[in-house]
Order: structure tokens, then C-alpha cells, then sequence
């Protein structure tokens, strides 16, 4: 049996209430927060930095890796790992200083394959729910860090994990969890509060687990589930788990964007390794739903690597690769509006939308910039040099106009309301 060992440390916990503030319309509880759309209902920000920058509220260091954070009453919520004692761990740590408040940790060995941490955890008044590198599902109370319940992918479904680990985000919806697993099932929907299965999609084609997460849709009235693997975007129903369509459409070595709707009725998809993109019309015609290829950019013609495009006005907005790194701005017929091109490349940086701009990471160099989000053209606001740089690829948080960013090693916190 697996052994299980909890840490609580820090000061002030006792005091709280037996379950924390529910989540707040400025909390950024899961991957690309509250809507799972990459964009940030906070304003107030600043639209110029000090030459400096941003300030540094706090900064801490970590493991190897991108785990991103999620942000709920004022605690963060991160991934971890210490090597030195081979544990996965989760922390949760104060949003004004960065003090440690709880920190959970298990015994897993886990050797660096392209660093070693990833993925967000999904967060709640009550729950913290983390699907670590080799794909075990953690729910945590989220006041004290103690297990509530855990479940092995591999074990429990037959799944695989994907190569350089798992890289799945969970989504949170209403009173479930939702996962993509492979193996004896596509999709699994799990209740928060128990562990128990709510309900599982089957898998008789075998589709694998990829590094996409479950992204929540409404296509023709009926709230769904989408999920990106290598043969293709599918869709499953929020209801029942049934599998309402599939795509074909073959996608190289990864997948780690994720689908998104774009509005009720079209799916873009894209991912990396020069596999292209590809926006679907997914029609609802009687009782069943008929995808159909609206375009399909090929090759070299865009696609984003590792990060899912935001949908704004009428575009995506993504750092894509026509030519790698460039932030980019895309009409929903694929015919490219704009782009960075002279004047900035972002590498594989993250991004996301907050007061009308978008907050774009060079993830080469560890410099922030600040965008206009206009459909017009690259318009940069501000940047500074905030982190040092090298494979600065995580997911940004943003809270309280603080926002918190990760390099490989190290995690800061900073003031975006001056």
C-alpha cells in the first residue's frame, strides 16, 4: 500500500474556517482560470511600468519544471518536487507574501525527463484537486492540505502516461472533476467531494492520453467536454459522458493545446511539431452532431506549440509559429491579421488577457510584455526583464492585480496595480 504523508506548516491555519471563502470572480482557481479561457476578469491595471518593472512582491524557488499556479482566497496553490527526498508536492502558500501556509507531500520517484514538474490544480473553497507528473488524481482539502482521496490514471483506467509526463490540467466544473484518461476510458467525471465516478466515456478506439486538457463547451445547446487527442478534437456531454462527435485529423508526437470553442458551433485545434491547425464546424443536425472542416492549415502554416489560443473580438490570439514565437493574431478563417514580427518573438511563452491586454512571456529570455488587445496590430504597452530566463513556459496566475509567473526554478509574485 502506498504511503501518504502530509505536512502542515506555517502560521495562522488553525484560525480559519473549517471550509475558506467559496472562489471569487478575481480568483484564478484552475488552468487559464475561472472560465477556462485565458482571460482574467481584474482591472485597474497598469498600462506603463517603472523602468524597474513591475514590483517584486515575493519570490521563491522550485523544483525543475512549469507548474503554474491557481489563485483562491488568497492562497496559491502550486506543483513541486524535492529531489533530495524524491516527493511530490503541493504547496500553498499566502498570495501577499508568498509564506508557506501548508505544504502536502508523497514519495514518488520521479527522474528530471525535460524538467519534472507540470500542470495547474484545480481549486475551490473546499477542494484541491492535482493530477501529478505520473498521472495520480490528488483531492486535497484545501485549508489544511490532508488527503481526501486519490486515484491512480494507470491503475484505475489502464492509462498511458505520455511521453515527458503527464501534462494534463484537471477542470473543475460545478461538483466534478474531469479528466481524460486513455486506456479504458476517453473522458472520466469524478465527484469532488468522494472520489466517486459520476460517470466514464468508453474508449473502443483506444484513443491515448495526450498532454491537452478537458476544455468546457456549448455547441448547438448542449454543454460538452472537449478533448484534443493525436487522431483528433471529440467532443463528450457534460451530462452523461456520452461521445457526441470525433474529428479525424491526424496530429504529430504531442498534443498540449488544448481545443476551445470559439463560439457554438466552431472547434480550432492545433498543436505542435509542425502538425498545423484546424477549425471544425461542429453542427448539431437532429439527434446527432456532424463535424465538418471549415480549414485546415498544414504543416508550417500555423500552430501553437505548447500554449491554447485565447479567443477575443472575433480572433485568436496566440504565440505561434510561421515563423516560432510570434505573437499572433488570427481570424477565425485562419488568414493571419497580425503579428509580432520585428518587433518581438516570445519563443514558447504563455500568455493571457487581462483589462483589455494581454500579458505575452518571452519564454527564452524571462521578459514580460505588455500588449494592447486590438485587432489592429502589435501595439506593446510595456516590458521588463522580471525573471532569468530559459524555458519560461508556464501558465501564468493572475489575482488581486498580483500576478505570479514561474521560470524553471524559480516562482515570483508581482504587483501589476502599482
Amino acid at each position: 500500500m502506498y504511503t501518504r504523508r502530509t505536512f502542515l506548516i506555517g502560521v495562522g491555519s488553525a484560525g480559519l474556517a473549517a471550509v475558506l471563502p467559496p472562489a471569487r470572480g478575481s480568483d484564478w482557481p484552475q488552468f487559464r482560470g475561472p472560465d477556462r479561457n485565458g482571460i482574467s476578469k481584474e482591472t485597474g491595471l497598469l498600462r506603463k511600468w517603472p523602468a524597474a518593472g513591475p514590483k517584486v512582491l515575493w519570490s521563491v524557488p522550485v523544483a525543475e519544471g512549469y507548474a503554474g499556479a491557481a489563485i483562491v482566497a488568497g492562497r496559491v496553490y502550486h506543483h513541486d518536487y524535492d529531489e533530495a527526498k524524491s516527493e511530490w508536492l503541493v504547496n500553498c502558500r499566502s498570495l501577499a507574501d508568498g509564506k508557506p501556509i501548508w505544504q502536502f507531500r508523497e514519495p514518488r520517484e520521479i527522474r528530471p525527463n525535460h524538467a519534472i514538474t507540470r500542470t495547474v490544480p484545480a481549486v475551490d473553497g473546499r477542494f484541491v484537486c492535482s493530477l501529478d507528473p505520473k498521472a495520480v488524481l490528488h483531492c486535497l482539502d484545501a485549508r489544511t492540505g490532508k488527503p481526501v482521496w486519490r486515484k491512480s490514471l494507470v491503475t484505475e483506467y489502464q492509462a498511458t502516461i505520455p511521453s515527458w509526463y503527464n501534462g494534463q490540467c484537471p477542470l473543475q466544473d460545478r461538483d466534478r472533476i474531469v479528466v481524460a484518461t486513455g486506456g479504458a476510458a476517453i473522458l472520466v467525471a469524478i465527484d469532488k467531494a468522494t472520489g466517486k465516478e459520476i460517470w466514464r466515456t468508453p474508449n473502443p478506439n483506444q484513443r491515448g492520453m495526450t498532454h491537452a486538457s478537458v476544455m468546457p463547451a456549448m455547441l448547438g445547446g448542449v454543454r460538452q467536454y472537449l478533448y484534443g487527442t493525436l487522431q483528433g478534437p471529440l467532443g463528450v456531454s457534460a451530462a452523461d459522458g456520452k461521445l457526441l462527435w470525433e474529428f479525424g485529423r491526424k496530429f504529430n508526437v504531442a498534443v498540449a493545446p488544448s481545443p476551445v470553442a470559439v463560439d457554438e458551433e466552431r472547434v480550432f485545434m492545433t498543436a505542435s511539431y509542425d502538425a498545423g491547425s484546424v477549425m471544425i464546424r461542429v453542427r448539431r443536425e437532429g439527434g446527432s452532431f456532424k463535424p465538418q472542416c471549415l480549414f485546415d492549415l498544414k504543416n508550417n502554416e500555423w500552430n501553437s506549440e505548447v500554449h491554447t489560443p485565447i479567443v477575443h473580438n472575433g480572433h485568436l490570439f496566440a504565440v505561434g509559429k510561421k515563423r516560432r514565437g510570434l505573437f499572433t493574431c488570427m481570424d477565425f478563417d485562419g488568414k493571419e491579421v497580425w503579428t509580432s514580427e520585428g518587433k518581438a518573438s516570445f519563443g514558447l511563452g504563455s500568455f493571457m488577457l487581462a483589462d483589455g491586454m494581454f500579458l505575452v512571456m518571452d519564454g527564452s529570455s524571462g521578459k514580460l510584455h505588455l500588449v494592447e488587445a486590438g485587432g489592429t496590430g502589435y501595439n506593446e504597452l510595456a516590458s521588463a526583464q522580471v525573471l532569468a530566463g530559459q524555458e519560461v513556459w508556464a501558465p501564468m496566475a493572475l489575482s488581486g492585480g498580483k500576478l505570479v509567473l514561474r521560470d524553471l526554478t524559480r516562482m515570483i509574485c508581482l504587483d501589476l496595480r502599482g
